[in-house]
Order: structure tokens, then sequence, then C-alpha cells
């Protein structure tokens, strides 16, 4: 990750010491955020849990994006705190917010034809310094993350060779090799087929039963019934809802955010068990 944020506590209107919950990885409290003289996000505040998979759904333009680029580091917050594992992210460097953030973006445009393993290595940059070589340890977290996805025989391939759907699973891999406290991803599977999002997500979904925390940025509710152990709900900068997927994804809040009709229904599942569908209107 590059252009981190890099700012004294005394350039912020924030509190430099967060509240203790070993719980939680991630607290976001009162978070102002926005661009140049412009605040796009109004106060918000939530947190993400240990092995918590959470969704942030809305409309384009709501502040999406702009809140995650502020928690990254890639935006200066104009207040409030966001703090990781403890920790206020005003007070770290570079290196230490990406050894407790891995983003995974919605594609990824490789500049050279790399094999695979070389592109998971790079998950290891933080904790490699200008003149040392990359160690056996971290081949091997890296290969432990090629294995946990399932995609270890891809190692040698070339990364720009591989299908839309692979290259995402190996940018997930990548992330892993950070070895970070949460997992953040802005649109992960908008450039892959209906079959390839199914697989990221459900890759991902295995990730956070196995104790990995996510927080996930989509336009689908689809995703968020599919995956998500709780759901944000943002429209015009504001978080107004947070809760459940069943409890909040509502026709009424859909309705609402995005400002068309639409129905919430649940459908009955062939192996037993129900779930909610969203369905367009006309």
């Amino acid at each position: 990750m590059t252009n981190l944020l890099q700012t004294s506590p005394n350039d912020l209107n924030n509190k430099t010491t967060c509240k203790s919950d070993k719980t939680a990885f991630l607290d976001i409290s009162n978070l102002l955020a926005g661009y140049h003289n412009k605040e796009i996000v109004h106060g918000i505040s939530f947190s993400v849990n240990a092995g918590e998979f959470v969704c942030i759904i809305g409309a384009n333009g709501c502040g999406k994006t702009t809140a995650l680029k502020t928690i990254l580091g890639l935006l200066k917050p104009f207040g409030g705190s966001i703090c990781v594992n403890g920790t206020n992210t005003i007070k770290l460097t570079q290196k230490q917010l990406a050894r407790h953030f891995a983003y995974i973006p919605q594609a990824h445009a490789a500049p050279f034809p790399f094999k695979v393993a070389d592109v998971v290595l790079l998950g290891r940059t933080p904790y490699i310094n200008s003149i040392a070589r990359v160690s056996e340890h971290d081949r091997e977290i890296a290969l432990n993350a090629l294995y946990q996805l399932d995609i270890a025989d891809l190692a040698e391939r070339t990364y720009t060779h591989l299908s839309g759907g692979q290259q995402q699973l190996v940018l997930i891999a990548r992330a892993l090799t950070q070895e970070p406290d949460v997992l953040v991803m802005d649109e992960p599977t908008a450039s892959l087929d209906f079959g390839n999002q199914q697989t990221v997500l459900s890759r991902m979904r295995s990730l956070v039963d196995a104790g990995t925390s996510v927080l996930m940025v989509t336009h689908d509710p689809g995703h968020a019934f599919y995956c998500a152990d709780r759901v944000l709900v943002m429209h015009e900068g504001l978080i107004i809802a947070n809760g459940s997927a069943h409890d909040v994804i509502t026709t009424e809040c859909l309705q609402t955010i995005y400002g068309t009709k639409v129905k919430v229904t649940e459908v009955e599942l062939e192996e037993g068990g129900k779930t909610s569908v969203c369905i367009p209107l006309r």
C-alpha cells in the first residue's frame, strides 16, 4: 500500500487512545471524511470484530469508498478516530498500517508478466527492509496462503494469463500473506462473471469462518445475504442501519437508498432452509 496516513496527532481533532475491546480488530468512532474541503462522510461509527464479515452497501456517492480510503490511510480524516487492534492509526507508519490492513481492489493490471508466486510474495513487503532478501519463512507464508485458497497449482503460472476469477483469488492470497488484522475489499467481484463472483465470495466466507476479519463494500445486496455476518447501510454519508442482512436489507431500505422499486422476498432452498433475494420491479 502507498501514501498511507502520515499525520501527527496534533493535525486532527482525534483521540489518540482507543477503547480496549479484545474482540474488535477495527473500531471507527465519529469518522468525518471527504475530499479537499468537502465533507462526504458525516460522523460514522462502527466496528469489525475478530472473525467477522461486514458488508457496506449503499448507492454511488454515498461515501462508501471514501470511508474505506480513509480507514486505509489513503485519505486524511477530517475528524473522529480509526483504531485497529487497540491503536489509533495516526500513530502508525506506512509499514505498520500495511501489517494491520490488506486491500483487495476490484481488479489489478500487472505491469509485468509476474509468476503467481511472485505476486503473492509481494504481500511480505511490509515485513522486509530495502536490503533484506525474501526468507524461507516469507515463502512458506505465501505458499500457505495459496493452499488456503486452493490455488497452489497456479504458483508457477503467469499472473496475466489467468482468468479474472483466478487473478482475484491470487490478490486475496497476496493480501493474506500480509498477515493483516482486517482484509478490506472495495467491490472485489465487480469485474467478474456470476460464477467467479460466487467462487470468490465463497472462499472469502471460508477465510472468515477460519478467523479472518473482512470489511467489504458491495453494490449487490445479494452478496451481503450470501456472505455477511453484519451489514452497514450507508445513505448520504451516514450509516442508517447496522445489523444482520435479513434485519436491515428490507424492501423499504433498498427503495430509500437506491431510489428504485424493488422487493425483498424469502425463497426456499432445495437443501432446506431459506434465504432472501432482491427483485427489481418495473
